[in-house]
């Protein structure tokens, strides 16, 4: 009769066990309307509204670039580390989930003791060994969600860490390409600089043999070795630019700056892509953006675990049984005497203090709006940066081209200005001016064409791309 009132009282339980208090966590929506709409700066001809690929950085069609990012992926320390985490949120998710399952303990032990004789009346032997075993089985019946919303929580955990390794696979992915980038573009820019030096030799050439026919003065050729001097003394500089972006390049694949493969900086002509950017639409940018997914899975888990702490507020119920034996000594804990067991159910309810539940709920009302404050922060500032980013792109653009034709306009100048002064029309003076003017317009759309690659980069790296079936890293997780 007894086994029978347990049972009914287990299935009565169970039957509960669907309750859960809390509230629902359902996925947050994003309040602002730009969100999901087009960007308000993608002009026409700059970028297309097609999606980007995750691995835009095939866009650039560099072998090169492909297998140092792909070395990145595979290597990079940050990548290793958030890698971890992903296995640390899993092994969390795993020990949530046991709440589900019977938990059972084995024990034995002897002791050896005496009894006093106020205990032990009449008896002579109140002295000597008792040995004891026997297993204990408990399970929580889950009644108002507990156990569900601490896994739930720790499901949620789980895709946040997720996340957040994949917008470090966005960074790596990033810093790889504009490290790629601006060891090309500064060996451009050394190429130009040592053009301009080259022109500027044949300049001091020619107006040292004016000078020793009489026809220049001798400050003539003092300015132009210096304009010379001033040149050829930038080149170092953008050595040691280069060096060090090789050697960052290094770094975010795994390797020691001595281990980088030579091919990896033979690149010597800017990196960038002449057609318009495909980067997609706002909405495309909140599905994308991995910082965005862990921000709402954090404010999903914070709804979970509110509904953990008021489930605390009421009673738990464990079901539970255990059965040993004890005897005085090993060999009798076998027989029927010996055995004993003991089952039924167990409540526990903090009442009436409730005070600590209630803060405890109060508490995690509080993290969960600063996870929902955090996601509509970061819904904010993905959209910041990637309306800044276009805008960046198509100014670095405008600039160039009116760099460009500046140039040409130079090389114009600077090639009538070297023959009038070989017919002896004007003096070496303006012909230092036209140099001049070539060489700073030569050095200032040669950093353009990098600036226009670090746009670029920083662009896709705000689009959130770099993470996907094409790279992801959760694979080896």
């Amino acid at each position: 009769m007894r086994i029978r009132s347990f049972a009914l009282a287990s299935l009565s339980a169970l039957a509960l066990s669907a309750c859960a208090v809390g509230p629902d966590p359902v996925a947050h929506v994003p309040s602002p309307r730009a969100a999901t709409g087009p960007f308000l700066s993608a002009e026409a001809g700059v970028v297309t509204p097609t999606p980007l690929p995750a691995d835009w950085w095939r866009l650039y069609d560099d072998p090169v670039l492909d297998t140092l990012v792909a070395d990145a992926i595979a290597a990079n320390t940050d990548l290793r580390q958030a890698s971890g985490r992903i296995a640390r949120a899993r092994a969390a998710l795993r020990g949530a989930r046991a709440g589900r399952l019977p938990q059972t303990s084995l024990g034995a032990g002897g002791n050896y003791s005496r009894v006093s004789e106020a205990q032990a009346p009449g008896l002579s032997d109140r002295e000597g060994w008792m040995f004891d075993g026997g297993l204990d089985i408990a399970y929580e019946v889950d009644l108002f969600g507990r156990v569900g919303r601490g896994i739930a929580a720790a499901r949620e955990d789980v895709a946040a860490a997720q996340a957040d390794a994949d917008a470090v696979q966005v960074m790596v992915v990033a810093d790889t390409t504009r490290a790629y980038a601006e060891a090309a573009s500064l060996a451009a820019r050394i190429a130009v600089a040592n053009r301009i030096v080259g022109l500027l030799d044949d300049s001091l050439t020619l107006t040292r043999g004016r000078h020793e026919a009489g026809m220049e003065s001798g400050l003539a050729v003092a300015r132009i070795e210096t304009l010379r001097e001033q040149r050829a003394a930038e080149i170092p500089t953008l050595e040691a630019q280069r060096r060090a972006a090789l050697f960052a390049l290094a770094t975010l694949t795994g390797r020691a700056p001595a281990d980088l493969p030579e091919i990896a900086g033979q690149r010597s002509i800017a990196l960038e892509i002449d057609s318009p950017l495909p980067v997609g639409d706002g909405a495309a940018l909140l599905a994308r953006r991995p910082d965005i997914r862990a921000a709402e899975r954090r404010v999903m888990a914070g709804k979970d675990r509110i509904g953990v702490a008021q489930a605390d507020l009421y009673p738990r119920i464990t079901l539970g049984g255990s059965i040993g034996a004890t005897a005085p000594s090993v060999g009798d804990l076998f027989t029927g005497g010996a055995l004993n067991f003991l089952v039924g159910p167990l409540i526990n309810w903090a009442f009436p203090n409730r005070e600590p539940g209630l803060a405890r709920v109060d508490a995690a009302e509080a993290e969960a709006q600063i996870a929902l404050a955090a996601f509509d922060g970061t819904l904010l500032s993905a959209l910041q940066e990637t309306e800044t980013a276009l805008s960046n792109y198509a100014r670095a653009l405008d600039r160039r081209a009116r760099l460009e034709a500046a140039v040409v306009a130079a090389e114009r100048a600077a090639t009538i200005t070297r023959g009038r002064q070989r017919e002896g029309i004007i003096d070496s003076l303006e012909l230092i001016d036209a140099e001049r003017t070539l060489a700073e317009a030569s050095a200032a759309l040669a950093q353009q064409d990098g600036a226009v690659s670090t746009a670029q980069i920083d662009l896709f790296r705000a689009l959130g791309g770099g993470w996907g079936e094409a790279a992801d890293i959760a694979k080896g997780g």
